[in-house]
């Protein structure tokens, strides 16, 4: 019987939680950082700025604002990733599964689907952060050099 390295167990229960977790990562550091730059700019907190795409755009200084904390949050996710998913093969399908389920939270919020581009634009920006640097960093732990004791194998 052959032992397989890194073998894939179908494990729903793993995929589930970690998609929750990955929910949890991405909601309460988007809260963390708006929170922080709504403290630079003392602006009111509300859900508006989740997930309202109205408030996500180029014309005003508060659109400028979210759309940096979203990117500062696709890092910090991207962080999520590495910590908690640990395969570069799975990055991507997180990425885009946090995401989808954003889209969702938008479309449920407003009553229709996001119909501004700025809000699409800065969406499919992030994906691309969180999923490329999520993936380099698993990768760059995959492909650690394993260490082999050179050592004598008895001393005589």
């Amino acid at each position: 019987m052959a032992s397989h390295f890194r073998s894939y167990i179908w494990d729903p229960v793993l995929i589930v939680s970690q998609i929750a977790l990955m929910q949890c990562i991405y909601y309460s550091f988007l809260g963390l950082w708006l929170a922080g730059v709504d403290s630079l700019v003392q602006t009111n907190r509300s859900l508006d700025q989740i997930f309202s795409y109205e408030v996500v755009g180029f014309g005003t200084p508060q659109g400028r604002l979210s759309m940096m904390a979203f990117i500062l949050n696709s890092l910090t996710c991207a962080l999520g990733l590495w910590f908690f998913i640990r395969r570069g093969k799975q990055c991507l399908d997180f990425t885009v599964t946090v995401h989808f389920f954003h889209m969702i939270g938008c479309w449920v919020y407003n009553s229709h689907l996001p119909a501004s581009l700025s809000w699409w634009l800065v969406n499919v920006a992030c994906m691309a952060l969180m999923a490329v640097i999520g993936e380099y960093l698993c990768m760059r732990t995959e492909l650690r050099a394993i260490p082999v004791n050179t050592g004598p194998k008895s001393n005589l």
